[in-house]
């Protein structure tokens, strides 16, 4: 059985637009899964614990809607595979990357696990999530936070579209 999944994909280091490409490719190819969709790209500020850091290379983002039939913790697996192939180093938490994919949500699956948290605990709060999908998506719910729409609409004055 498949279900539709939404995976966030974003980068600082390197060249953004490219990495972001191949990851795509990458996820395209893997068995089970097919890339339904895909959002503008977004730039942002790098996101640290203590907020937005201007100093820090911007961050691009985008997102994607998927159909898989990867159970979640496989997909996340695969997905952490295409990260360390395109040059991600796990060094720090907050740290900028050249590679990071992040399952938003995974149907209407609910969990709260030590490797996966579905929905992703702080899409709500992501402009570099939101916006974009709400620009792939108008119709999109994220469980438990409503109208992706909405949510990006407050958020919109963080990112820009590139």
């Amino acid at each position: 059985m498949s279900e539709r999944a939404v995976l966030a994909l974003g980068g600082n280091l390197g060249d953004r637009k490219e990495t972001i490409k191949s990851a795509i490719k990458a996820i395209k190819e893997l068995e089970g899964v097919t890339v339904v969709s895909k959002s503008p790209l977004y730039e942002s500020y790098a996101a640290t614990e203590e907020g937005p850091d201007q100093s820090a290379p911007r961050y691009l983002n985008g997102v994607i809607e998927i159909e898989t039939t990867l159970k979640p913790g496989t997909l996340l697996t695969e997905v952490r595979k295409i990260e360390t192939a395109h040059g991600r180093v796990r060094l720090e938490r907050w740290g900028s990357r050249t590679l990071d994919i992040d399952i938003i949500t995974y149907g209407s699956m609910i969990k709260d696990g030590k490797r996966l948290t579905l929905p992703h605990p702080r899409a709500y709060q992501r402009a570099f999530v939101v916006v974009p999908w709400a620009a792939m998506d108008p119709s999109a719910k994220l469980l438990g936070h409503g109208s992706v729409a909405e949510l990006a609409e407050s958020l919109k004055t963080q990112v820009w579209e590139i």
